[in-house]
C-alpha cells in the first residue's frame, strides 16, 4: 500500500496519464485515418486499424482484470503499459494499412490491461470518502480524452505528420511507466487462482466474430451474405459455450453471482447504453460542424470543447457527491440532462446558430459526465478488494461494447439515411450528380466553393437530416437507461465502508 502523501499523488498522476494515453487512442487515429489511407493505400482495408484495437481492448479487458485480483494491480499495468508504448512505436514505422492493423492489435492488447486497473488501484489505495473526488478526476481525464482526441489528432496531422499520432504516446507512457514503477508500493495480500483458460479462450473467439461482423456488415459484405452469417453463427456458439464454462468454472474470468447484486448489474447495463450513445456524439458533431457549417478539420475538433467542459464538470460533480447522495439519485440528475442534451442535439439544422449547438453540447456532455465516475464506484460498490478488478473491467468491457455497437449501429442509420437522403433530393437530375463521390467534397474547402449553391444546399439539408435521424434514434437507448436508472435501489457510498465475503452478499443490496 502506499504510505506517503507525495508517493501517492505520483501515482495518481501516473494513473491519469495512462487513462488518458490509452483512451485517447482510438479517436486520435480516427481523425488522421484519411492522410494514414492517402499515405500507406488500402482503404478497402482501413476498417480493420480500428478493429483491431477495439476488438483487443475488449478482450483483454475481463481477463486482465482477473489476472490483476489474482496476482496484484502494478505487474499488470505496468505490463500494459509496456505493451502499449511498443505498439504505438511499431505503428509508427507501419508501411502498409496490414501491418498497421496487427500494430493497433498490439496496442489494444496493452490499452485492455490499462483502463480498468487505473481505475481499480484508486480503489485500493483511498477510503471510500474520498473515491468519489478520485473516480469524478479520473472521469473527467477519460471524458477529456474523448473530446481531446479528435482535435489533437487533427493538429498533429495537419502541422507535424500522422506517425506522431502514435509516436506522441511514448513520452506520456514513459512518465507514467516511472511514476508507477517507483512510487507505487502493493500490497503482497492476492488470492492464488486458477486462470480460466476455456472462458479467456471462448470470449476472445466470440468477440472477435461480432466485431468482424458487425464492422464488414452491409460494407464489405451483405447482411444475409454467407460470411457475415458464418461469423455471427461462430459468435453465438462461442458465446453460449463461454457462458456454460463461466458457469462451471471454479475461479471465471466474469463471476456472475455479481451480476446477482442490483447495483451491479444496472451499473453495466448503463456503461453499455451510455458507451453507445456518447461515441456518436463525439463522431457525428465534428462531421455536422465540417460538412453543414463548412469548418475545417482542426475547427471540428475545437467545437468539441463544450462537449468535453460538460463531461469534465459532470464527472467531477458525480464524483463529489456520490458520498453524500444515493446512485440512483445522483444518476437520475445524469439522464435527465443527458435526455434534453440529446433531445436538443437531434433538432439541428442547416440554420441552428453556433452559440446553441454550444448549450446542447454542454447539456449533454453533463449529462453523460455523471457515468464516468459513478460507474466505475457502483461496480465496486459492497465489494472485496480481490473482486474489484474483474467487477472494474467487467464495466469497463460493458461500455466499450456499447461504443462499438453504437457506432455501428447508428452509423449504418446515418449512412442509409443520407444515401436516401441524396437520391429523394436529386431524384430528377439525371446523371448530374455523383452522389457520394460529389457528396465528399463538402469536407474540403476548396472543392465545396466550387458547387453551385443549390446543388450545396441538397447536400448539406442530407447530411445534417442524416445525422439528426441518427441522434433521434439514440433516443431509444437513453429512453431505457432512464428506466434502468430507476432500477439501481438505494445503495450508496459509506465512509469506513468494507466489502463483504461476496460469495455470502452476492445477493444482498
Amino acid at each position: 500500500m502506499v504510505t506517503k502523501e507525495s508517493n501517492l499523488k505520483l501515482v495518481v498522476a501516473g494513473l491519469l496519464l495512462g487513462i488518458f494515453m490509452a483512451a485517447m487512442d482510438n479517436t486520435i487515429v480516427a481523425t488522421a485515418m484519411g492522410t494514414i489511407i492517402k499515405d500507406l493505400g488500402g482503404l478497402d482495408k482501413f476498417v480493420w486499424v480500428t478493429s483491431a484495437y477495439m476488438v483487443a481492448v475488449m478482450a483483454g479487458m475481463p481477463i486482465f482484470g482477473k489476472l490483476s485480483d489474482m496476482y496484484g494491480r502494478k505487474r499488470f499495468f505496468i505490463f500494459g503499459l509496456l505493451v502499449f508504448l511498443l505498439g504505438s512505436a511499431l505503428c509508427g514505422i507501419a508501411q502498409s494499412i496490414v501491418q498497421l492493423s496487427v500494430y493497433r492489435a498490439i496496442q489494444g492488447i496493452g490499452g485492455g490491461a490499462l483502463m480498468p486497473i487505473a481505475f481499480t488501484i484508486i480503489f485500493d489505495v483511498f477510503p471510500p470518502e474520498k473515491r468519489g473526488k478520485m473516480t469524478g478526476l479520473f472521469g473527467a481525464v477519460f471524458g477529456l480524452s474523448s473530446v481531446a482526441g479528435p482535435l489533437l489528432g487533427a493538429y498533429i496531422t495537419e502541422y507535424i505528420s500522422w506517425h506522431w499520432v502514435f509516436y506522441v504516446n511514448v513520452p506520456i507512457g514513459l512518465v507514467s511507466l516511472f511514476m508507477i514503477s517507483k512510487f507505487y508500493k502493493e500490497s503482497k495480500q492476492h488470492r492464488k487462482q486458477k486462470i480460466d483458460w476455456g472462458g479467456a479462450i471462448t470470449l476472445v473467439v466470440g468477440i472477435v466474430s461480432l466485431m468482424f461482423a458487425l464492422e464488414l456488415g452491409g460494407k464489405e459484405y451483405a447482411w444475409n451474405s454467407t460470411q457475415i452469417i458464418s461469423l455471427l453463427s461462430v459468435f453465438g456458439v462461442f458465446f453460449l459455450a463461454f457462458l456454460y464454462i463461466e458457469t462451471k468454472a471454479s475461479e471465471p474470468i466474469i463471476s456472475f453471482w455479481m451480476f446477482k447484486k442490483r447495483i451491479f448489474a444496472t451499473s453495466q447495463v448503463l456503461g453499455l447504453l451510455y458507451g453507445a450513445t456518447f461515441v456518436i456524439l463525439t463522431v457525428y458533431i465534428p462531421i455536422f460542424v465540417q460538412a453543414v457549417y463548412g469548418g475545417s478539420a482542426t475547427n471540428a475538433g475545437l467545437i468539441l470543447t463544450p462537449l468535453m467542459l460538460g463531461s469534465v464538470a459532470g464527472s467531477g460533480f458525480g464524483g463529489a457527491f456520490q458520498t453524500k447522495m444515493k446512485f440512483r439519485s445522483l444518476m437520475l440528475i445524469s439522464i435527465v440532462a443527458y435526455i434534453i442534451g440529446f433531445y436538443l442535439l437531434s433538432t439541428l439544422t442547416p440554420d441552428t446558430p453556433r452559440w446553441m449547438l454550444t448549450v446542447f453540447m454542454i447539456l449533454a456532455g453533463f449529462g453523460t459526465g455523471f457515468s464516468f465516475s459513478l460507474l466505475p464506484s457502483a461496480s465496486v460498490h459492497g465489494l472485496a478488494p480481490q473482486f474489484r478488478g474483474s467487477a472494474n473491467s467487467t464495466n469497463s468491457f460493458f461500455r466499450s461494447l456499447g461504443m462499438t455497437l453504437g457506432i455501428t449501429i447508428f452509423g449504418t442509420i446515418q449512412s442509409n439515411t443520407f444515401t436516401d437522403k441524396l437520391k429523394e433530393a436529386f431524384a430528377g437530375m439525371g446523371g448530374g450528380f455523383q452522389g457520394g463521390s460529389d457528396a465528399r467534397t463538402i469536407f474540403e474547402a476548396s472543392q465545396r466553393a466550387k458547387i453551385p449553391a443549390p446543388i450545396l444546399d441538397k447536400i448539406i439539408g442530407a447530411m445534417s437530416s442524416s445525422i439528426t435521424t441518427a441522434f433521434t434514434w439514440a433516443l431509444i437507448p437513453i429512453a431505457v437507461a432512464f428506466v434502468v436508472v430507476l432500477l439501481m435501489g438505494n445503495a450508496r457510498v459509506e465512509a469506513g465502508q468494507q466489502g463483504p465475503a461476496p460469495r455470502k452478499a452476492a445477493g444482498q443490496e
